[in-house]
């Protein structure tokens, strides 16, 4: 299970909520992609990659299955394409990951006054250095999520045809569907990209085969909601048994 931006595989505070002890429970074997909580997606897959290389050695696994949210889709996929992780892993299921970039991340960047952008990133050096990242920064991360990025990147990591590759997405149903930051996120994302999960557009988690989870309750489901961040089930979407039934499917098809 590989992180997004902005956290850390910390063993107390679980970035994937009641979601591994629920797969556990059911029989699964889970482990955690260990790369840093932000900097590039080349940088972040190297040290997922390391991760990746060390529990088909010690396991004798030979193929992992990875779920990766948001950033962490695209850390993954470098580390397929770019890195020779193809023949070690089986399947690649990303979680409301911006394949084809964010319109707002770049305009942000380019809006933002650079001297104000250089001291938030210095405080986030800072504090996620002394959290345990070698060499954090969420400028760095933010940047290769902006759409020119991607667009970049996905010429230069196409999928592996011995991977196999779905893609989950998730909207909100209005602003008000979730707290700030995600109901500005929303009202930003939504009149540039269209349907949104408060961060990221429906029309950039597409990625090899693709499911979208249609709001529940009316309320819809936001990037958080989708890693289970609240601890709660939202509406009749009870997220762990959908976490349940996406493995339960891989182990159906042979993955």
């Amino acid at each position: 299970m590989v992180h997004g931006i902005g956290s850390r595989d910390w063993p107390v505070f679980n970035y994937w909520g009641r979601i591994p002890r629920a797969l556990k429970s059911n029989g699964a074997s889970i482990n955690f992609g260990g790369q840093q909580s932000a900097t590039t997606v080349a940088k972040a897959a190297d040290e997922l990659a390391a991760t990746i290389d060390a529990m088909v050695e010690q396991t004798g696994c030979g193929k992992v299955n990875i779920i990766a949210h948001s950033k962490g889709g695209l850390d993954a996929r470098w580390a397929i394409s770019q890195l020779g992780c193809a023949g070690k892993v089986a399947s690649l299921t990303t979680i409301n990951t911006p394949h084809h970039g964010c319109q707002v991340a770049r305009r942000l960047m380019e809006r933002i006054p650079t001297t104000a952008v250089a001291v938030f990133d210095r405080g986030y050096r800072a504090l996620f250095k002394a959290l345990g990242d070698p060499d954090p920064s969420f400028l760095a991360g933010v940047a290769d999520l902006t759409d020119t990025a991607c667009r970049v990147m996905n010429d230069q990591m196409p999928n592996n045809p011995d991977v196999f590759y779905r893609s989950i997405g998730s909207r909100m149903a209005s602003r008000q569907s979730a707290p700030f930051p995600l109901g500005l996120g929303y009202s930003m994302v939504e009149p540039m990209e269209g349907p949104n999960d408060g961060l990221v557009a429906v029309s950039s988690m597409r990625w090899g085969e693709f499911t979208l989870v249609e709001p529940s309750a009316g309320k819809g489901i936001s990037h958080y909601d989708m890693i289970d961040m609240q601890r709660k089930n939202v509406g009749d979407f009870d997220v762990r048994k959908f976490y349940i039934n996406l493995v339960s499917d891989l182990k159906a098809r042979g993955f």
